[in-house]
């Protein structure tokens, strides 16, 4: 059973910067891709960014050019590096991870980390 495990969220003005890490374990395999959502109070899931494997990064429109999603395959760890931070980016983060399971895969949650942007 694969475990997500999320740190570093927090308290942080306006403009600031922040990283999160989400590290896996209970596999011994690459995940076919990880990355982070995101929800607000009142709000649906936000799809926030994805790191597939061979390399391919993809963002969501609100965060493109202010966070980066990077991946540390010793660890199986995956960072979000959070810059240029805004009040909207107010949100409970959560680590998604998709790893192969027989001939289908299997998709697993972290329990999130809530990051509070002030204003």
């Amino acid at each position: 059973q694969v475990q997500l495990v999320e740190s570093g969220g927090g308290l942080v003005q306006a403009g600031g910067s922040l990283r999160l890490s989400c590290a896996a374990s209970g596999t011994m395999f690459s995940p076919n891709a990880m990355g982070w959502y995101r929800q607000a109070p009142g709000k649906q899931r936000e799809f926030v960014a994805v790191f597939v494997r061979g390399g391919t990064t993809t963002y969501g429109d609100s965060v493109k050019g202010r966070f980066t999603i990077s991946r540390d395959n010793a660890k199986n760890t995956v960072y979000l590096e959070m810059n240029s931070l805004k009040p909207e980016d107010t949100a409970v983060y959560y680590c998604n991870g998709n790893w192969p399971y027989g001939s289908d895969s299997r998709s697993y949650w972290g329990q999130g980390t809530q990051v509070t942007v002030s204003s």
